[in-house]
C-alpha cells in the first residue's frame, strides 16, 4: 500500500497564522510545493480545525492567512460596551462568536464535509447527546469527519463545524451545543491516527505506512512556583485552561512519537522566555509573523525530503 499522508494542526487561536506562515515557507520548498496535494487526511482542533477545512477546500495559505491577519481584530473585539454587559468578564463570553461565522462562511460557503476535496477530522465537543434514555444522556467528544462509512458527519456545512471545534470557552458562547475540542485535544494528532485503523471505513492502512506531520502554533513557556499550591476555585479557574491544553498537547505528542516512531514528525515553536502569546492577542500579529519567519524548518524540511516525498 502506498503511504498514508496526515497533516495534524493545533488549536491556539489568532496563533494559527503562526502554523500559516510555516506552512507556506515548507511549501516554497521546491521539493515540497505540492506538499498539499498529497495528504490523505488533514486534521485539526480549534483554529488548527480552520486551517484544516481551509486546505480540504483547496483554499490558498495566503488567503487563510489574510484572515487571521485583516479579520483578527475584528473577531477578537472585546468593547468596553460589552465588557460592561459581562459585568467585566465575569459573566459571559469575552466575544460574540458571529463575526468568525461570518468569515468562516466566506471561504467556506454551504460546501458540506462531504464536498471537500480531502478527508477531514475536526474536534469538538458535545455538551449533551441528548439521548432519549435518561441513564445514558450526557457530554462527550464529538469527532466530525468524512469518512465514507457508518456514522459520518459527511452532510454537516463545514463552515459550522468550524465554529464547533473555534467555541473555546471563555472565549466563544457555545455554538449549537458544541465547545473547542481543544478541552480534549488540542493537539489531535492522536485522534487522527486512531481514526485511520477505524476498520468500519477501511480499508484501514497499517500503521507501517502512516507518516504524521503533527504542527504547534506556538508554545508559551509556562509553570507554577512552589510546591504546595492551597487553591480554590478564584486560583485554579486562570491557569486550569492553559495547564489542561498544553497537557492533551504534550500527551498525544508522546504517543504518536512511541507508535510511529521515525514516521512521526513535529514542529511546534516555543516563544522565548518573557514572550507570552494569547488566543486573542490581536496586538501581537505583527510580532508573531516575523517570530514565524524566523523559526527554524530545516529538521521538517529534511523529514518530509525523506518521509513524505521520497520512496
Amino acid at each position: 500500500m502506498p503511504k498514508y499522508r496526515i497533516i495534524s494542526i493545533d488549536g491556539g487561536g489568532i496563533r494559527g497564522l503562526i502554523t500559516t506562515i510555516l506552512l507556506q515557507r515548507i511549501m516554497a520548498q521546491p521539493a515540497l510545493n505540492k506538499l498539499l496535494d498529497l495528504i490523505d487526511l488533514v486534521a485539526g482542533t480549534s483554529t488548527g480545525g480552520l486551517i484544516a477545512l481551509g486546505i480540504a477546500h483547496n483554499i490558498a495559505m495566503a488567503e487563510i492567512l489574510d484572515v487571521y491577519v485583516i479579520k483578527g481584530p475584528e473577531i477578537f473585539d472585546d468593547s468596553w460596551l460589552d465588557d460592561l454587559v459581562d459585568l467585566g468578564k465575569l459573566v459571559g463570553a469575552d466575544y460574540s462568536i458571529e463575526p468568525l461565522g461570518r468569515e468562516l462562511h466566506k471561504l467556506l460557503g454551504d460546501t458540506t464535509l462531504g464536498q471537500l476535496n480531502k478527508r477531514v477530522l475536526i474536534t469538538a465537543f458535545d455538551l449533551d447527546d441528548e439521548d432519549p434514555d435518561p441513564a445514558r444522556r450526557m457530554w462527550k467528544p464529538k469527532i466530525f469527519h468524512n469518512f465514507s462509512g457508518p456514522n459520518n458527519d459527511r452532510d454537516q456545512l463545514a463552515y459550522k463545524v468550524g465554529m464547533y471545534t473555534s467555541a473555546a470557552p471563555t472565549y466563544f458562547p457555545s455554538v449549537d451545543g458544541y465547545i473547542d475540542g481543544g478541552v480534549f485535544a488540542t493537539n489531535p494528532s492522536m485522534c487522527a491516527l486512531a481514526q485511520t485503523q477505524d476498520r468500519r471505513y477501511g480499508p484501514t492502512p497499517s500503521l507501517d505506512d502512516i507518516v504524521l506531520l503533527s504542527l504547534g502554533t506556538g508554545t508559551n513557556l509556562q509553570y507554577i512556583k512552589g510546591q504546595t499550591h492551597d487553591w480554590g476555585y478564584a486560583q485554579w479557574v486562570k491557569p486550569l485552561i492553559n495547564l489542561m491544553l498544553d497537557g492533551t498537547t504534550g500527551i498525544a505528542d508522546y504517543q504518536c512519537r512511541q507508535i510511529l516512531d521515525v514516521r512521526y514528525h513535529r514542529l511546534a515553536p516555543v516563544f522565548p522566555p518573557g514572550i507570552t502569546v494569547a488566543m486573542d492577542d490581536v496586538k501581537k500579529i505583527d510580532y508573531m509573523i516575523k517570530f514565524a519567519q524566523s523559526v527554524s524548518i530545516e529538521s521538517t524540511v529534511a523529514w518530509l525530503d525523506e518521509h513524505w516525498v521520497g520512496t
